[in-house]
């Protein structure tokens, strides 16, 4: 193994539907032993703590993270989506463990990939190429990816799907939500059945590599005129429905901007941002995963790569006129406008918005606020979000105001909310306002 601690670990993946399941029954007795303990402990300390407290010790999210990094597939991939959706809005312990889950996975063991390539090439696939590195140089929640060099000089990415993951997917969802449920964290009241539905469907075309070429080719297509953005190209030769090669194209993790210049950050979240607007309000189809490992940046030309399609998906009309008119309403600095364009297009609940408008109206007037100070937002100045995350909390302390957003919001503003969670990262500068401005007049340019 590799002395670098972020290189990717050797585990096997538990394809069998007994395997999987007996790792969530680990994971749940070590999380209840681990409740247990600390309660006990604060109990003899004179204290009455509450669930959620015991649940979200640094034990039991490292016990998690580790359980769902094993697990990978459909559980991993739910403890990525928790820790993207919610960035700046979840307990610190628990931001940092899931955390791990937005960085390499453990990857197969040689043995493990033999067997999976065997079942996709043939059992003489190594002949087919004039170099194939079998150590990944990423490893992620559905598929590990390898660099290779085919006999006539091309090199390729291969992303290769754990065996299993199609398969477990329902299962997996249903332990994951049984667990949040069991936890508290997941309130029974909350009737989430349609969203697990989609997050099934959504979880079940990612695994689809023959869609994910398609949408790869597609938006190779819709950005051909940026020259600020590399799309790789498929190659359909060695792509099967569990692989999927393309064309390797060299590029630093986005987060290795973190100590570039201020411009050239502000450079790259603008040209991220405006690609959100141009998925939402031109191309009507939005890549929903906003990982930061999706994302490559080349310091010599300045350029991004995009990757990873797998969770691209068509927008509805509906959402997006339900976003334009939450955009109007921000850029009229509209507070009332705000507030019923959040209830209409299903971002807020009525029933919040009616007992808690006060509250909600604090929210808005913040965003408002942040948004329409002169010269570009400052994603770096997080002194606002404390009081969000507190008036928030406040409302959903009302179980009369809970509320489940329809799940084609929440793919859109999880890609939305991912991206401002990158920029924060790398504290950038960019203008909103004339960016969203700009959107809308080329949409009412095209018709």
């Amino acid at each position: 193994m590799s002395d670098d601690p972020g290189a990717p670990r050797q585990r096997a993946v538990p394809s069998g539907r007994v395997a999987r399941f007996g790792q969530f029954g680990r994971l749940a007795a070590g999380v209840a032993g681990g409740m247990l303990s600390e309660g006990a402990r604060r109990l003899a300390a004179g204290e009455r703590p509450r669930m959620g407290d015991l649940l979200l010790t640094p034990g039991n999210v490292g016990k998690l993270a580790d359980r769902l990094s094993h697990l990978r597939g459909a559980a991993m991939k739910l403890g990525q989506m928790i820790s993207m959706d919610a960035g700046d809005f979840l307990p610190e312990e628990l931001t940092q463990v899931l955390a791990r889950l937005r960085d390499n996975a453990h990857h197969m063991p040689p043995q493990q990939l033999q067997q999976v390539l065997a079942a996709q090439w043939g059992k003489d696939w190594r002949t087919r190429f004039q170099r194939f590195e079998p150590r990944p140089i990423a490893a992620a929640s559905i598929g590990q990816v390898h660099r290779a060099m085919t006999h006539d000089g091309r090199t390729l990415a291969i992303k290769v799907q754990y065996p299993g993951v199609r398969e477990s997917i329902d299962a997996d969802v249903d332990n994951v939500a049984g667990l949040l449920r069991l936890s508290g964290l997941l309130p029974r009241e909350l009737d989430v059945a349609p969203l697990l539905a989609e997050a099934k469907r959504q979880l079940a075309e990612e695994t689809d590599y023959a869609r994910e070429g398609a949408q790869m080719s597609l938006f190779g297509k819709l950005l051909a005129d940026d020259p600020g953005i590399v799309v790789p190209v498929l190659d359909a030769e060695f792509s099967t429905g569990s692989v999927l090669a393309m064309s390797y194209i060299e590029g630093d993790p986005i987060e290795s901007l973190q100590g570039a210049p201020q411009d050239r950050r502000d450079a790259v979240m603008t040209a991220l941002i405006r690609l959100v607007l141009r998925e939402l309000f031109e191309f009507g189809v939005m890549q929903t995963d906003p990982n930061f490992a999706n994302y490559r940046y080349q310091p010599d030309s300045g350029r991004l790569v995009l990757l990873d399609f797998g969770a691209a998906r068509a927008i509805a009309d509906g959402t997006v006129r339900g976003y334009r008119r939450l955009i109007e309403a921000g850029l009229d600095s509209d507070r009332p406008a705000m507030r019923e364009a959040a209830v209409a297009a299903g971002f807020l609940g009525s029933g919040a918005a009616d007992r808690h408008q006060a509250r909600v109206d604090v929210m808005i007037d913040i965003i408002l606020g942040e948004l329409n100070r002169p010269g570009p937002f400052n994603f770096g100045d997080r002194r606002f979000v404390e009081t969000l995350r507190d008036n928030g909390a406040a409302i959903a302390m009302d179980k009369a105001a809970w509320h489940v957003p329809p799940a084609e919001i929440l793919f859109v503003q999880r890609k939305i909310s991912g991206t401002a969670l990158l920029a924060a990262r790398l504290a950038a500068r960019v203008d909103i306002r004339t960016l969203a401005r700009n959107a809308l007049l080329a949409a009412d340019a095209r018709g």
